[in-house]
């Protein structure tokens, strides 16, 4: 039922934004027919927003897998590398909750396991938004960090590693 509500409303989109266009093609046309180019600025500031809304459907088209418009579950974990994988850790944790932000998802916290110097040892975010799988499920992974250390006294070049896993929220129980 989330799936067909889903797509419904994409179908929806795509036609606000052909009709979008349309009324532009015709203000442009009225424009160019009058020589009134007073109304210039307008059309390309609205073409701008239409070509934004664009890329931004032609995206949710790519996002087509099966459970891509769903919500996701991302697991961070340190790996071996103590205090620099779980600031690493923390690091991405923080990433994670500013990109949801930023894209008007909801990002909540499920559980969280503290480092004992600095950062995390693992954590359990819910993102919550319409395609946040989608969009999320490429992070899947071992991600790498090297840089000098602000832990280590030599400022040494360390290595750090945190597994990320992303998982579709899954269905509801059935009865």
């Amino acid at each position: 039922m989330r799936q067909l509500a889903a797509r419904r409303n994409l179908v929806r989109h795509w036609r606000e934004l052909q009709e979008k266009a349309a009324e532009l093609s015709e203000m442009a046309a009225l424009a160019i027919e009058e020589d009134d180019y007073s109304i210039r600025e307008d059309i390309e500031r609205e073409l701008r927003k239409a070509s934004s809304r664009f890329e931004e459907l032609e995206t949710k088209l790519v996002l087509g897998g099966d459970y891509d418009a769903r919500n996701a579950m991302v697991a961070l974990h340190a790996g071996a590398g103590g205090t620099e994988s779980q600031d690493w850790a923390s690091m991405l944790l923080r990433m994670y909750l500013r990109w949801g932000e930023r894209r008007d998802f909801h990002a909540e916290i499920l559980d969280i396991s503290p480092g004992e110097e600095a950062g995390i040892r693992s954590a359990t975010l819910e993102i919550s938004g319409d395609y946040a799988y989608g969009y999320l499920k490429c992070e899947h992974g071992v991600h790498r960090l090297v840089r000098l250390s602000p832990f280590d006294a030599d400022h040494a070049r360390h290595t750090s590693f945190v597994l990320v896993e992303v998982l579709p929220e899954a269905d509801e129980a059935r009865d």
